[in-house]
């Protein structure tokens, strides 16, 4: 099973910043959006922002204005920028990518954000 590979997650303050990496293998073939989700336990997992090949962008309301998805679609990489967070954004991240094949994820990386 092709695999993302994620990082930057870790322990931050309240109303710090930490900036997430992903990429996706080349052998994936036409990708046609990128994006990130995030879950914690006992929770289902929800889409966080997501970004499609024509600059489309969708953000869950909890994090608009602060957080920023951007992608390079020619080395097939998503980053997210999550600025001012919060206790609540604690959970596992994952990358994911949307192609025209099938849907791929990463491993999930933890983000704990706490004073």
């Amino acid at each position: 099973q092709v695999q993302l590979v994620e990082s930057g997650g870790g322990l931050v303050q309240p109303g710090g910043s930490l900036r997430l990496s992903c990429a996706a293998p080349r052998s994936i073939f036409r990708i046609n959006a990128m994006g990130w989700y995030r879950q914690t336990p006992g929770k289902e997992r929800e889409l966080v922002a997501q970004k499609t090949n024509d600059g489309s962008t969708n953000y869950a309301d909890s994090v608009k204005g602060r957080f920023t998805i951007s992608r390079d679609n020619v080395f097939n990489t998503v980053y997210l920028q999550m600025n001012s967070l919060k206790p609540e954004d604690t959970a596992i991240y994952y990358c994911n990518a949307l192609g025209i094949l099938g849907t791929y994820w990463g491993q999930g990386t933890q983000v704990t954000v706490s004073s």
